[in-house]
């Protein structure tokens, strides 16, 4: 029974991500380059397509947690402490190594799905330092002096933005920031005219935030039925990396759970697209300068990305969908990332950072 379950489980990340890799590649949907547009060019289309994603989680995630179906604490996100400083100085590092490489994660499997080796090179050291910084040699560091800062919650309460308000005498304070926050974000999307016209763009940022949705259904709700996970989690791009390369080498039953499963579902839904679209071609590194800077960024991503707890899509959507405290800290700290990264790759310094092009 509990193999089917893993099956059952493993199935749905496969679909869920395969939805988003398809979807998300025809929409060359990117969130450094969403960050890019909107620091360089002004067009803030695609930033505020993940708007809607998280506006999507953000009310499925809330459902099950109002109807009692899913306990927030079982998050990865929503614990007893924040731990500002991992998270602050991690988000900076993946920002910056996202700039480095030219995407994230999430968007270099979708690169890997259309045909792109780099990618393949990126997410094997990626993976290889998001596991050691998670449980192998770095883990010491990030447990024993990076995370020992952090602020505790008062009143023993949980790292969510729901439960701080409920004990400062907010009623129905869950409730309430929903009610209030999912509007105004598909607010910000239809208000732009020339996002109301690419339908490509909103599909993905919906099919995003679906698929947010599922993740906390087959890992929280449905977690007696499918007993996979630990703990509650949903799409995120860093931790399922280096524990997928880590089971590929010594335990391969460990790959049937829902994390690992979306990684291989973006990739076979980018390689649909590509292949339907007649986009599917091999790339390479153009030269050693380029696999230099490709190298540094999956490095800054992998360990920044564990330290943050999350990736553009675990710490964007994920988290936020669970109001936890954590993600304006890791929003922050990537878009400054990325900035850092912008100036020092188009402009060779970080002198007039915040002027734009």
């Amino acid at each position: 029974m509990t193999e089917l379950s893993a099956w059952a489980a493993t199935l749905v990340g496969v679909l869920a991500g395969a939805a988003c890799g398809f979807t998300v590649r025809r929409a060359r949907l990117c969130s450094f380059g969403a960050i890019e547009d909107a620091w360089m060019g002004g067009d803030t289309r695609r930033l505020r397509v993940f708007g809607l994603a998280l506006a999507i989680a953000l009310v499925g995630a809330q459902g099950f947690i109002g109807l009692g179906l899913l306990d927030p604490a079982s998050s990865t996100y929503v614990q007893p402490g924040l731990p500002w400083l991992s998270i602050l100085f991690g988000s900076t590092l993946f920002g910056l190594g996202m700039a480095l490489v030219g995407t994230c994660g999430f968007g270099c499997l979708v690169r890997l799905g259309a045909g792109d080796l780099r990618s393949l090179i990126v997410m094997i050291v990626f993976g290889a330092v998001a596991y050691a910084t998670l449980r192998g040699m770095f883990a010491p560091i990030r447990i024993e002096i990076i995370e020992r800062v952090y602020w505790p919650v008062p009143g023993g309460l949980k790292a969510d933005l729901a439960s701080i308000l409920a004990y400062l005498g907010v009623p129905q304070a869950r409730i309430a920031i929903t009610v209030a926050a999912a509007p105004v974000l598909v607010a910000v999307v239809v208000a732009d005219r020339r996002l109301r016209r690419s339908p490509r763009l909103l599909l993905a940022g919906a099919t995003l935030g679906l698929a947010v949705v599922a993740g906390w259904w087959v890992t929280g709700v449905a977690v007696d039925a499918f007993e996979t996970v630990p703990r509650a989690q949903s799409l995120t791009f860093v931790s399922p990396v280096g524990r997928a390369l880590y089971a590929v080498l010594t335990a391969p039953a460990a790959l049937l759970e829902f994390g690992i499963a979306t990684l291989v579902g973006v990739t076979l839904g980018s390689f649909l697209s590509a292949l339907y679209d007649r986009e599917f071609r091999w790339e390479a590194f153009d030269d050693d300068r380029e696999m230099r800077r490709h190298l540094a960024g999956a490095v800054l991503m992998g360990g920044g990305g564990v330290l943050a707890g999350g990736c553009t899509i675990g710490q964007g959507i994920s988290a936020g969908s669970m109001m936890a405290l954590s993600w304006p800290l890791a929003i922050l700290g990537m878009m400054l990332g990325a900035r850092i990264g912008i100036a020092f790759l188009v402009e060779g310094s970080i002198r007039g950072l915040w002027q734009h092009r």
